[in-house]
């Protein structure tokens, strides 16, 4: 047993820890350690006059979440500027959250909704119409984005932007045009996206930073203590001087782990060279740290949202193993896309060739999305040691996908039970905001149901996981993808205190009341950073 008295003590609590034949009811903590777990018999000793005893009151307690795939740097410089679609029930509901932005908005002034919604989850079972955002606002600029599919904006909007019938398109996107090349107000593709976005602007340097820090508070209330950034499109420099500064200020509440990405196509060479040259993996501590690279090393691989066709160049692959064993040599952990059954398959090929003549044992390699691979493709995963960052894209793509790849692939997508049959790495996360909400007991819940919000084909079910299986993803499994599986993910003695308090027992609730689960306490490094209603 620790000497060390604890700071906090915690009692009467149903301790899920994550460990195999664990028993026991309290907790204890110095500073950011935990020091004592079990029965409180056991460690009730370790309470003194100066600790702050909280009593569970017989709630259900687990370790922190981690999401292994959010774009959450990304997410927190226009947080407090974008509409959280995430919850609405409806397009009214909805609507009605863009007219009370409105009003704390200046004339001109963007109003955006950036994905992380979907038609299903509308009483209405439909997209917003162009009529429908022209109605609640002619003064201020109206953006809606569904996924990363489309976007519709209002005639506000339409002025802001200056195109005219003469104007091209962006590279990589497009705009609906009428009979007079008047804009429609409706685009597509990555290119268009950005350049609305990239008008309608962020905020100064000091909103980003207090944006960044609301938008941790509110992962911190589903019980999210940690988060996986992929990077994406847009992350330039400059996007990432708010977190910095909030680390700095020593203010952060959800501890992050950085991927970078390369800006786009054409700029991977000289972006990685940079990355290698200027940067190390690992600069930072327990709050903020640099892994490695990803989503993207090569965009020759950038398969999308997977629903449309795509084939890998071979300048792309040539590319691609030419920078991958740079990386691994420089100790970059790799993260990368691949949705399309043949983009993994060829990834796959690449990795092996550049493995056979570069070991890779210090760095984690992992694959985001992979949900129509293979059974013959996972062996492979398997056999050079790659993990598979899983996220909830599928509840609101299921349809789309099966249409593509087929039924019978989107039944078995992911395969999960496979993955976990051969011990291969899960990480649970949502590829949250832009694509789907940030709400991890949605994701939680369709990783035990396979169901979906968009009348889709489910999952079968032989590949769900149980409830402990899809936890285990989302802390344990997710600490693997930042080599932090020995710090955190699980509540064990000398690993940093992060855990959280649940308003309902995730094992007993209902299958459908699990995405309504919330956090009644955080706790990350030791300290109370998310404190819900009694």
């Amino acid at each position: 047993m620790h000497n060390t008295k604890a700071s906090m003590f915690v009692k009467n609590a149903q301790i899920w820890s994550g460990t195999k034949d664990f028993s026991g009811d309290s907790l204890a903590i110095f500073n950011d350690k935990i020091i004592g777990i079990g029965k409180y018999s056991d460690i009730s000793n370790l309470i003194d006059s100066s600790t702050n005893v909280i009593d569970a009151k017989n709630k259900r307690l687990i370790p922190g979440l981690i999401d292994s795939h959010i774009h959450s740097v990304r997410a927190g410089l226009t947080w407090n500027q974008n509409v959280d679609w995430s919850g609405v029930k409806s397009l009214q509901e909805g609507f009605g959250l863009i007219s009370e932005k409105i009003k704390e908005k200046k004339p001109g002034e963007w109003i955006c909704v950036v994905g992380g919604w979907a038609p299903g989850q509308f009483k209405e079972n439909r997209l917003p119409t162009i009529e429908e955002i022209n109605n609640i606002s002619a003064k201020n600029p109206v953006y809606i984005q569904y996924l990363y599919e489309s976007a519709i904006f209002n005639d506000a909007a339409k002025k802001a932007l200056g195109l005219g019938p003469q104007s091209p398109d962006p590279a990589r996107g497009w705009f609906e045009r009428t009979e007079t090349g008047e804009l429609s107000g409706l685009c597509k593709g990555s290119g268009a996206f950005q350049l609305c976005l990239g008008i309608a602007g962020r905020p100064d340097f000091e909103t980003q930073v207090q944006w960044t820090a609301a938008f941790m508070r509110r992962l911190n209330s589903l019980g999210i203590s940690g988060v996986i950034d992929p990077g994406g499109f847009g992350m330039t420099p400059e996007s990432y001087r708010p977190i910095y500064e909030l680390w700095r200020r020593k203010e952060m509440t959800v501890r992050t782990r950085l991927y970078r990405m390369p800006l786009g196509p054409g700029l991977e060479r000289e972006n990685i060279t940079d990355f290698i040259k200027h940067m190390n993996p690992g600069f930072g501590d327990d709050w903020l740290k640099l892994t490695g690279c990803g989503e993207m090393v090569s965009f020759g691989f950038m398969d999308l949202e997977g629903v449309q066709p795509f084939e890998v160049t071979q300048d792309g692959i040539d590319l691609f193993e030419e920078l991958l064993p740079q990386l691994i040599n420089a100790g970059w952990s790799i993260h990368l896309h691949a949705v399309l059954e043949k983009t993994i398959t060829t990834m796959l090929d690449s990795i092996e060739k550049v493995l056979k003549t570069t070991p890779a044992d210090k760095v984690r390699i992992s694959l985001a999305h992979a949900e129509p691979i293979t059974e013959k493709d996972l062996d492979r995963v398997q056999k050079m040691g790659i993990g598979i960052a899983i996220q909830d894209r599928m509840i609101f793509r299921a349809q789309d996908s099966a249409n593509f790849w087929g039924e019978d692939v989107l039944r078995r997508s992911p395969p999960l039970r496979s993955m976990l049959n051969r011990g291969i790495v899960v990480g649970g996360g949502t590829d949250a905001t832009a694509v789907t909400p940030y709400n991890p007991w949605r994701s939680l819940w369709w990783l035990i149901t396979g169901e979906t919000l968009d009348s889709g084909p489910i999952r079968d079910k032989n590949q769900n996981l149980t409830r402990e299986e899809a936890l285990i993803s989302y802390t344990k499994g997710s600490a693997w993808f930042s080599l932090d599986e020995d710090s955190r993910g699980t509540l064990e003695v000398g690993k940093l205190a992060d855990f959280a308090i649940l308003s309902d027992d995730f094992f007993e609730v209902e299958e459908s009341e699990i995405p309504e689960i919330r956090s009644l306490m955080t706790v990350v490094n030791g300290e109370i950073v998310y404190e819900g209603e009694k």
